[in-house]
């Protein structure tokens, strides 16, 4: 069944404060997101019958649901960590579809930077009897730089990938954080400055890996009956996607490969559109890696052609491929699962609510968010009218 234009986004919204709150919990930053979300939309509270969330802390939507003070006739706390809140969307728009419910709030908060010092060893949360913790911890492949850079490093070997083209994201997407005036880091950034700074994990540079935040954001759904009422115009779900391959990298055929050439082709297939009429994207930047290999299993180029293909500052403003507008994970906020701030910049940009950063004539705009261990993608194809 086609979810197509059966529902929209109808507001979208962040945290009041998004960089270092230290004074935050992760359930304020979900309640204050949530709000601002709402208001956005001009829809009280009381009308929320639907709660989606989740998060590395653990927040459960039933959690929320009592902090909130909602009822819910449907909720969901789906966790594949970055792509959480696409496939969130997806699962929205099924269940209204399917009349469970009729306005759904989806929410997201992280003390990413503040709570560590709370969270003890590894984030309290990893169970030690899973593959991972036995297989792959103990022989130095810990945190995601650890993992990523090997999945990197094998795509270097395989294509001819270089740093110079891993670079050339981390500075097209500096560009776009410096005409965003939320953005965490604004300051000029050089190929060169990404190639001389110092090292996280081979082939990282400090300039390649995401920022480490504490944020929120929000989004609301409705379904298309209602969608034009509101003061905002709609953004329409067009097509949707999910999957996952993997959870750990023992588990992967190809390091080199996403589920997003699954989840990318059912978004588009459902859309009925083509590469070529998408007007702006918003994909997972973890690490310019990240991005790059998304690129091409979501089939903008063929594999192992990443490299040329974001190569001149093609992504960058003034680029023909206005690509993580909001200045991304990179540069704009990072707080532990970003999938929710490429959804947030996405309905914004095709609002025409981006100021300098605006894409102009923006109508279709496809988002994609990449959880694990590149184990689990959500891909969402929105268009306005």
């Amino acid at each position: 069944m086609s979810l197509k234009q059966k529902v929209a986004i109808v507001g979208a919204d962040e945290t009041d404060r998004i960089g270092i709150i230290p004074d935050a919990t992760p359930i304020m930053l979900h309640a204050e997101a949530a709000r601002n979300a709402l208001r956005d939309a001009g829809i009280e509270k009381s009308e929320v019958d639907a709660v989606l969330t989740c998060g590395i802390s653990g927040m459960a939507s039933t959690q929320l649901c009592e902090y909130l003070g909602i009822i819910p006739k449907y909720t969901d706390s789906t966790m594949t960590g970055g792509s959480s809140f696409e496939i969130h969307v997806e699962h929205a728009a099924a269940a209204i579809n399917a009349g469970l419910c009729s306005v759904a709030l989806i929410t997201h908060g992280e003390t990413g930077h503040s709570g560590r010092m709370r969270r003890g060893p590894r984030g309290g949360f990893f169970d030690p009897t899973l593959p991972a913790m036995q297989f792959e911890v103990p022989f130095g492949v810990g945190g995601a730089p650890s993992a990523y850079c090997m999945a990197a490093m094998r795509h270097m070997h395989q294509y001819g990938t270089t740093s110079e083209q891993l670079a050339e994201i981390a500075v097209a997407t500096r560009k776009w954080a410096q005409l965003n005036p939320r953005a965490m880091m604004r300051d000029d950034l050089t190929i060169e400055d990404v190639l001389s700074s110092r090292w996280i994990a081979y082939p990282f540079h400090v300039y390649d890996c995401c920022l480490v935040t504490d944020a929120g954001g929000a989004v609301v759904v409705v379904g298309a009956e209602r969608a034009r009422d509101f003061k905002k115009k709609p953004v329409w779900v067009l097509g949707s996607g999910e999957a996952s391959t993997h959870q750990s990298l023992l588990g992967m055929d190809d390091i080199t490969t996403t589920p997003a050439r699954y989840s990318g082709k059912a978004a588009f297939e459902m859309a009925g559109v083509t590469h070529d009429d998408i007007d702006v994207v918003e994909v997972y930047d973890s690490f310019t890696y990240t991005a790059l290999v998304t690129l091409e299993e979501l089939g903008f180029c063929a594999k192992g052609e990443g490299g040329p293909f974001v190569s001149g500052q093609r992504t960058a403003p003034g680029g023909d491929f206005p690509m993580n507008t909001n200045g991304g994970g990179l540069s704009y906020t990072h707080p532990g699962m970003y999938g929710m701030f490429i959804l947030i910049e996405a309905v914004r940009q095709l609002r025409g609510e981006c100021g300098a950063r605006q894409v102009p004539d923006a109508r279709l705009a496809l988002v994609n968010g990449t959880g694990g261990t590149l184990s689990a993608t959500g891909t969402l194809i929105l268009g306005a009218d």
